[in-house]
């Protein structure tokens, strides 16, 4: 049997040895026994058969039960919701419906509440009744539930009968969990309490705990998926508890483009789901939203002024589940999500050809060559940005890969001369015990700057480079050789040493290039060090006690491009050595990864967004800190695709395919592409000083060279997996 991990890595525990097998449809709640051993690979004995026999009875304890609605009639009706007969989330205390009138000191106050007085079914529907009583009119209040395959819809009706107008109104929406739990995910916004983010940036991110930041409630608009949530134990079990909103803006908004917001909030030693109309809160301070890079700022006044016999609607869905594997909880409720939005269409995106040629025109206006030095420009070469800087934003290296397999589609002559000058001037970047320089400037004839993300990422396209350049044979590639492996012996030996801890899950971006050199060098070394690498990221990360952080050179906290990093680690170890659990630990890290995806439209203000009748479905926010959206998703789309077949789920390929054709939309006629998409009340550019201004905004004066080479690369690699994907236009492979 394979050892089960007694041993801790500072605050960080080996996962659990179960991790979820996140196969569609049929089969979803079947799990696979995982061991957790970084070295041992030994056959799967009789200890491990009986755990997995009791695995299967956890299975088929639970294979046909799901969210249910429980009523239960004493003095008024109260509902809950369970699973088998455990209760996982109930009717707050002080009554189902509650409804604020006054506002005072930035925040809701003079609260009413009332229970449901009467109930009736109709067909498939439940539905309850109640009413609010004040002054100068009634509240008529209804919720009617309704089961949906796993989960519970609920239409909640609020209607004002009164012939006079009621202001500083806030409606709100509140279920508890039987206990409390800091354990909340907020997809794009909040990964189990992004401790990693608030322990560098207090202010630069959201947290939520009971003591510091009880309540966390942000706009709808701000959510890439709209759901929150909690993972909780129950008696001896894990369970993961969500709350699934259809986003909308609020009618009788007090302030302009006012959605309603969600989140949790800490009551009564319970952690509670919320969805208010309007006020949001973050951090211990209330009425306040994260707008700019570092700090939130105030967003006062989001309270609604009703109208004489005002009706209000607001749907939203309720599921409750198990998940044998804590830190994975989230995942059931991405997949209900993606069910709900059904974000799969890209009929209505710029096609994979229309994309490709306008990036490689754009990719020409960066090109550069001289006596001494020739590549792609992070910035147009003139006097002021002369650099070519390999990984992050650079990505200088990513062509030399990219350009030889998009050769056949694209027809240029210039693609020898551009793949075999630019990656032989790359190679002469000198080293140091810490690796290569990564940036050199033409004016000073310099190399400097060194850093873990971009040195990973420039390995990795050297290999895919020299992979390619050993199938068509069309290129000198010795020099690239000499380099990558200059690269991984160093790399290796630094991740092998006994004491190698990497602080944040940035090194995690060597393990794929590492896999590389392994087998084109036939050197067993590089693949232990990614391996140890590899298992290193599981333990830390999987438990989400720690979630993948770290993976961006501009905001240290909880960030797609650390989940990235791992996700393709995992990926690179599953297609080295076959062994499920790295196929399991890619599952988690991807599904984390593409959590940051949005898989719904948000509806634009009039804006620059609006005037491009923007589709943000399949874009990506950057980080629990910098929440805007941006194009860096269409990078991984290969993967997630591969990960799809892998899984047999045929909506992770269908996702990635939208992923890169979305992120093509605002491409403009010369093939330049800003970086920053403003979905949400969050800028970094431009006026700063009006926060109800932000949405809607575009920055696309930010070109760096990413913005073009992720997508040469990534349509590369779609190549590589089918060149149907890419060149036939109505691709259709499910």
């Amino acid at each position: 049997m394979k050892k089960m991990f007694t041993h801790f890595w500072s605050d960080y525990q080996y996962p659990p040895a179960v991790l979820v097998n996140s196969h569609q449809s049929a089969t979803r709640n079947n799990f696979q026994l995982q061991s957790e051993s970084s070295v041992e690979n030994v056959k799967i004995g009789l200890a491990k058969f009986v755990f997995t026999l009791i695995v299967l009875l956890f299975v088929n304890q639970f294979c046909n039960a799901q969210t249910t609605l429980n009523i239960k009639k004493d003095a008024h009706y109260t509902p809950s919701f369970s699973f088998g007969n455990k209760i996982l989330l109930e009717t707050p205390k002080e009554g189902l419906w509650a409804i604020a009138t006054g506002w005072e000191n930035d925040w809701s106050t003079d609260w009413h509440y009332a229970q449901p007085d009467s109930m009736v079914k109709e067909g498939d529907w439940t539905i309850l009744f109640g009413k609010i009583k004040l002054p100068n009119g009634t509240w008529h209040l209804r919720d009617a539930y309704h089961k949906e395959g796993d989960k519970i819809k609920c239409i909640r009706r609020f209607e004002w009968h009164s012939n006079t107008e009621l202001d500083k109104v806030t409606l709100a929406i509140r279920w508890a969990l039987p206990t409390y739990t800091e354990k909340v995910f907020m997809p794009g916004i909040m990964h189990y309490g992004n401790p990693s983010g608030y322990k560098d940036c207090a202010t630069c991110v959201a947290t939520f705990n009971k003591d510091v930041a009880p309540d966390a409630l942000f706009e709808e608009h701000r959510f890439s998926m709209p759901f929150v949530s909690a993972e909780l134990m129950a008696g001896k079990k894990n369970y993961g508890v969500s709350i699934h909103s259809l986003p909308t803006q609020v009618p009788y908004a007090n302030i302009r483009d006012q959605w309603w917001s969600m989140g949790v909030s800490a009551r009564n030693n319970t952690t509670e789901l919320e969805l208010l109309s309007g006020p949001t809160a973050m951090n211990g301070k209330k009425s306040v939203v994260k707008a700019i890079w570092n700090e939130a700022l105030p967003y006062n006044n989001t309270w609604l002024n009703i109208k004489p016999n005002a009706i209000i609607e607001k749907t939203f869905y309720i599921e409750v589940h198990p998940s044998p594997q804590v830190g994975f909880a989230f995942k059931k409720a991405m997949d209900t999500n993606i069910d709900i939005f059904k974000p799969f269409n890209s009929e209505d995106m710029p096609s994979f050809k229309e994309i490709i040629d306008l990036k490689y025109q754009f990719a020409n206006t960066r090109w550069f060559q001289d006596s001494k030095s020739a590549g792609f420009g992070m910035y147009r070469f003139d006097a002021n940005n002369p650099a070519y800087v390999m990984g992050w934003c650079g990505q200088a290296a990513s062509l030399g890969f990219a350009l030889q397999e998009l050769k056949p589609i694209l027809k240029d002559k210039r693609i020898d001369n551009q793949v075999q000058r630019s990656l032989d001037f790359l190679a002469t970047s000198p080293f140091n015990k810490d690796g290569f320089m990564q940036n050199f400037v033409v004016a000073d004839n310099k190399w400097s700057n060194q850093d873990n993300v971009s040195q990973g990422q420039a390995m990795y396209n050297f290999a895919k480079a020299i992979e390619s350049a050993r199938k068509n044979k069309n290129y000198k590639i010795a020099n690239w050789e000499t380099f990558l492996k200059k690269a991984s012996d160093i790399q290796a030996k630094r991740i092998l040493a006994a004491d190698w801890r990497p602080i944040s899950t940035n090194e995690a971006f060597f393990i794929a290039p590492l896999t590389l050199a392994s087998k084109m060098f036939m050197n067993k070394q590089y693949a232990l060090a990614a391996r140890k690498a590899a298992d290193h990221y599981a333990m830390r990360h999987i438990s989400m006690k720690e979630p993948y952080w770290g993976g961006t050179l501009d905001a240290s906290c909880e960030d797609k491009e650390g989940a990235w990093a791992a996700f393709q680690g995992f990926m690179a170890m599953y297609e080295l050595t076959k062994e499920q659990k790295y196929l399991d630990y890619a599952t988690h890290a991807g599904y984390v990864t593409f959590s940051y995806m949005v898989d719904w439209d948000i509806t634009m203000p009039a804006s620059r967004l609006g005037d491009h009748y923007f589709k943000s479905r399949g874009w990506t926010v950057v980080s629990a800190q910098n929440q805007h959206l941006d194009a860096f998703g269409v990078f991984f789309t290969p993967e997630l695709y591969k990960l799809g077949k892998y899984l047999k789920d045929e909506r992770l390929q269908k996702m990635a395919l939208l992923m890169f054709r979305s992120c093509g939309q605002m491409i403009d006629p010369f093939g330049s592409h800003g970086e920053q998409i403003q979905q949400t009340n969050y800028a970094q550019a431009g006026d700063l000083t009006n926060v109800y201004n932000f949405r809607g905004g575009y920055v696309e004066q930010w070109t760096v060279f990413w913005l073009t080479a992720h997508f040469l690369n990534a349509a590369a690699r779609f190549n590589e997996i089918d060149p149907q994907i890419i060149q036939n236009p109505s691709f259709k492979n499910f």
